[in-house]
């Protein structure tokens, strides 16, 4: 059998919170492979976001194991973290965090700029990016300009900038309408399939995640149920496989726009304040 791109084994996160020890996961044994896509599902305190937080390095289990591409995480300092979580994997949550005095081109490739990579090859990459979530028509316009689901394309494909072998996402429509939803929905699974980059999405969406060829359940901080309705490969976007070019929608207001102080989602150093938890 092949070697999985996140192999997590005996994973548990504790917290204490005014004296009392929370134990949000209890022992989570989960293997994920090179270019799935799956839902993780459950109800509110899950542990759902905690998982992705750790699988992601933003935050350290309190006990168990976690490799990525066959490198062990939680035996890494902070700077190892750090350049794994900024070479290997993209973010997309739930509140955009694009920097509202860049431009959408700007904010797609400030991850590459912040590691040193040639403002020309970046913007090349960049281009190509917004053409594909169906945006390169709106490149020179800045955060206060798009609509949500605009903005979230951008995300989307700023997290795809330096080419992650796998991407995180948090509740990613979770401030959508439905047919913007749909449309992000079918966008995620376009980069599965063009790409075959893995991609793992937390949701509360019941007919997304039921669309994923796999589907973890967790409840009380353990996995409940894994169902793999298939061992590998994705769904097709609904209707084609090539994301259509962004209608033109009505900027939502400005105050949407920006992160919060203080900021750097785009280089993955920190959990972003808006974030929603699972704890």
């Amino acid at each position: 059998m092949a070697e999985p791109l996140v192999s997590i084994e005996g994973l548990e996160k504790k917290f204490v919170h005014m004296g009392r020890e929370l134990h949000v996961l209890k022992g989570i044994d989960l293997n994920i492979y090179h270019g799935q896509i799956l839902s993780i599902v459950g109800p509110s305190g899950a542990g759902k976001s905690t998982l992705l937080h750790i699988i992601g390095t933003l935050d350290l289990p309190t006990a168990g194991r976690i490799r990525l591409g066959g490198e062990e995480l939680t035996k890494m300092d902070s700077n190892r973290l750090a350049a794994v979580r900024n070479r290997d994997i993209g973010f997309v949550f739930q509140f955009h965090h694009l920097l509202p005095e860049f431009d959408a081109l700007e904010n797609v490739m400030l991850p590459g700029l912040i590691q040193g990579r040639s403002r020309r090859d970046m913007e090349k990459r960049a281009k190509v990016l917004l053409d594909e979530v169906g945006l390169g028509h709106r490149g020179t316009h800045r955060p206060g300009e798009l609509s949500g689901g605009e903005q979230q394309r951008v995300a989307v494909a700023r997290a795809l900038a330096l080419e992650p072998k796998l991407v995180l996402a948090d509740e990613p429509t979770g401030n959508l309408d439905t047919a913007t939803s749909d449309a992000i929905h079918d966008l995620f699974f376009h980069i599965n399939k063009e790409h075959g980059t893995t991609i793992i999405v937390v949701t509360h969406n019941v007919a997304f995640a039921e669309s994923m060829p796999r589907v973890v359940r967790m409840v009380d901080g353990r996995v409940a149920k894994d169902d793999h309705k298939s061992e590998f490969g994705y769904r097709a976007a609904a209707g084609s496989a090539e994301p259509k070019e962004a209608e033109p929608e009505k900027a939502e207001p400005s105050g949407l726009s920006a992160p919060p102080a203080g900021e750097q989602a785009p280089t993955g150093e920190q959990t972003p304040a808006g974030a929603e938890s699972d704890h």
